[in-house]
């Protein structure tokens, strides 16, 4: 993919090569939106609405990491989702069915080389991270996400969140430490290495 042809043409109203770049970057952005949420439907609302707004602002783009342009995109939407939350009654957390039953292991967990208890044990840590997850400001939760599950740099994330640098770096040290003290609750679902990890820094 010629990410730089595509986003010229982009710019240039043409909604073929937006797409293409929907279709390489959706993926990053579900996940993200879906971490920050804690819901699938939200998630995909944020999601969709992240990409509207970034066709009509894409004329604004100047630069450098488009995935990091685009994650600023979902992350503000996520917000804007979070503000209209404390407006209305709060939603369930965990996914569930259109009979209002609670899915034991969600569709973006599927593996079909696991055997059903190794997805029952993923299906358990995954509600475990985002039970943590959840439990953290929304701050720490966006900055925890770009960094730990996206992989963005710290300047990134600081130019994602529009927050200073050293403020990121202080709320991502106090995130992992609540992630860490809140997954001790979980620790028979976590692997083997974390837990050796975990209980040498107690």
């Amino acid at each position: 993919m010629n990410e730089s042809a595509l986003i010229q043409d982009a710019q240039r109203g043409d909604l073929e090569a937006f797409n293409r770049l929907v279709l390489a970057y959706q993926d990053a952005l579900y996940n993200t939106a879906l971490r920050i949420l804690g819901d699938e439907d939200q998630a995909a609302d944020a999601t969709q609405e992240a990409f509207i707004s970034a066709f009509r602002a894409i004329n604004s783009y100047r630069g450098g990491s488009f995935k990091a342009w685009l994650l600023r995109t979902v992350t503000n939407a996520c917000y804007d989702e979070l503000r209209r939350q404390k407006r209305r009654p709060s939603t369930p957390l965990e996914p569930e069915t259109e009979d209002d039953e609670e899915i034991e292991s969600p569709r973006w967990l599927a593996d079909g080389a696991m055997t059903p208890e190794q997805r029952a044990e993923t299906a358990e840590l995954e509600r475990a991270i985002q039970e943590c997850l959840n439990a953290l400001p929304t701050d720490f939760r966006a900055v925890v996400v770009l960094a730990d599950v996206q992989g963005m740099d710290y300047a990134e994330v600081a130019a994602i969140v529009r927050t200073p640098l050293g403020t990121v770096k202080s709320r991502l040290a106090r995130a992992r430490l609540r992630l860490r003290e809140c997954l001790q609750a979980f620790v028979e679902l976590l692997p083997a290495a974390f837990r050796l990890e975990s209980e040498a820094a107690l």
